[in-house]
């Protein structure tokens, strides 16, 4: 069951680094949990938990999308030019 854990602990790295990305992570603990429930029963702890798993990315993912979807224009001209004056940051 750890496999599963550190696949979500990678699913948020990007995929040149040789990393899943969190498609791949999704597709992953979604057949495993397939598998878990044949083996092991439709009603036992390890199925519910493999699907929890696939829940847990699911949702992350969802995060993700909502988080891109909420920068403001100055938060993406910022990224692309962080030097400009309006991106300065001053500690006081």
């Amino acid at each position: 069951m750890t496999a599963t854990y550190d696949r979500f602990d990678t699913a948020n790295q990007s995929e040149p680094n040789g990393n899943k990305t969190i498609e791949q992570a999704i597709f992953e603990a979604i057949a495993e949990a397939r598998s878990t429930c044949e083996v092991n029963g439709d009603g036992s702890p390890n199925c519910a938990v493999a699907w929890d798993i696939v829940e847990e990315l699911q949702a992350e993912k969802s995060h993700q999308q909502q988080a891109q979807h909420r920068k403001t224009s100055l938060e993406s001209f910022c990224e692309r030019h962080p030097e400009a004056l309006e991106c300065l940051i001053y500690d006081v």
